[in-house]
């Protein structure tokens, strides 16, 4: 199963670009971690696979009051965790970490930065931003390739006028 990973896609009023909806085309199911600003986002991506999401902290309106802030999934024989994050970006890994137990994934949001890193068994997972370069220097989506492992992958997103997309693993 292959599932497309997007956070911090900050859409308030505007469709989620071409180029990010086709970075994600052919996933099984889509997560997203939080600071959507509209449903309408949730709406465009579900075109593409079912989508699951959580709130972030930039939520208002609808999407603060549908959904929730942490998820558990259970994706083939994995226990995945889905949440956005708060507060400052040093250790949060540890803070969202702290949301959960028995997972062996965490994906999260909230500091626009992708990230892979393993601690103590459990994958923590941020996509980083499709849309927003804020806090990094590139626009990301994540992927999660569940075999009898789970395979995380990140890949550049860039417009068409940008070069070819890379992506890099853990």
């Amino acid at each position: 199963m292959l599932i497309a990973v997007v956070s911090d896609t900050h859409l308030l009023g505007k469709p989620v670009p071409e180029h990010v909806m086709g970075a994600i085309e052919g996933a099984d199911l889509i997560l997203h971690a939080g600071d959507i600003l509209e449903m309408a986002v949730i709406e465009q991506l579900s075109e593409v696979a079912q989508t699951i999401a959580v709130k972030g902290n930039m939520d208002q309106g609808d999407a603060a009051r549908v959904l929730p802030a942490k998820r558990v999934l259970e994706i083939e024989s994995f226990r995945i965790g889905l949440t956005h994050g708060y507060g400052p970006p040093s250790r949060i890994t540890w803070k969202v970490g702290a949301l959960f137990t028995g997972v062996d994934c965490v994906v999260f949001g909230h500091t626009h930065r992708p990230l892979i890193k393993e601690r103590n068994g459990v994958l923590f997972f941020n996509p980083g931003s499709p849309t927003d370069r804020m806090f990094a220097k590139r626009n990301t989506v994540g992927f999660l390739d569940i075999t009898d492992r789970i395979e995380p992958r990140i890949v550049d997103v860039r417009t068409p006028d940008e070069e070819d997309r890379s992506q890099w693993k853990m």
